[in-house]
C-alpha cells in the first residue's frame, strides 16, 4: 500500500483554559504551548503527501492547522463535521469522502469516539492510544474501508520553552 492511502486525525493543541476563557468557546485560541505544538505538527506532516486540510470551525481547530498550511501551501478549511459536542458519525462520513493526505482537525470527544468506531468496523490499532493535544491519528486506508491506524504522540517541546 502506497503512503499517499492516509488521512491523519488531529486532536487541537493546547489552548487557552476554558474555565477562565471570557467569550464564546469557539473563540478560544491557542496558548503559547499550542502553537508550539501546532508547528510541531506541522513539521511532521509536511513532510507526507498532504493533500487537503479540514478543521472544525473552533479557532483553537483552524489555528491548529494554519503552520500546516502555510508550510504546504495549502488553504484550511472549516468542517462543520469534526465540531465539538456532534454526533461522530457524520465524521466518518467525512473520512470517507475526502481524499488520501487529507488532514482532519477536530476536538477531545470526537476523535476517541472516531477510532473506537472505526476499531468496530475491523480496524487495527498498532498503537497504544493517546488522546493528548496534538497528538495525531495515523489512519491506512484500502478502498473505502480504514484497515489500521497508529497514533503519534503529542510533540515533546523542548525545556527552555515550558517556562514561557
Amino acid at each position: 500500500m502506497g503512503s499517499s492511502a492516509v488521512i491523519y486525525l488531529v486532536r487541537h493543541s493546547k489552548a487557552g483554559e476554558r474555565r477562565v476563557w471570557q467569550g464564546e468557546d469557539v473563540d478560544r485560541p491557542l496558548s503559547k504551548t499550542g502553537w508550539k505544538q501546532s508547528q510541531a505538527v506541522a513539521r511532521r506532516l509536511s513532510k507526507k503527501k498532504v493533500s487537503s486540510l479540514y478543521a472544525s470551525p473552533y479557532v483553537r481547530c483552524m489555528q491548529t492547522l494554519e503552520p500546516l498550511g502555510a508550510l504546504v501551501g495549502l488553504p484550511v478549511q472549516a468542517e462543520q463535521r469534526l465540531f465539538e459536542d456532534e454526533p461522530f458519525e457524520p465524521v466518518l462520513d467525512l473520512i470517507n469522502e475526502v481524499k488520501d493526505g487529507a488532514v482532519l482537525c477536530s476536538h477531545g470527544d470526537i476523535i476517541p469516539a472516531v477510532i473506537n468506531a472505526l476499531v468496530r468496523r475491523g480496524m487495527e490499532v498498532e498503537t497504544p492510544p493517546d488522546w493528548g493535544k496534538a497528538s495525531v491519528w495515523v489512519l491506512r486506508r484500502k478502498g473505502d474501508r480504514i484497515t489500521r491506524g497508529k497514533v503519534w504522540p503529542p510533540p515533546v517541546l523542548a525545556a527552555k520553552s515550558a517556562k514561557k
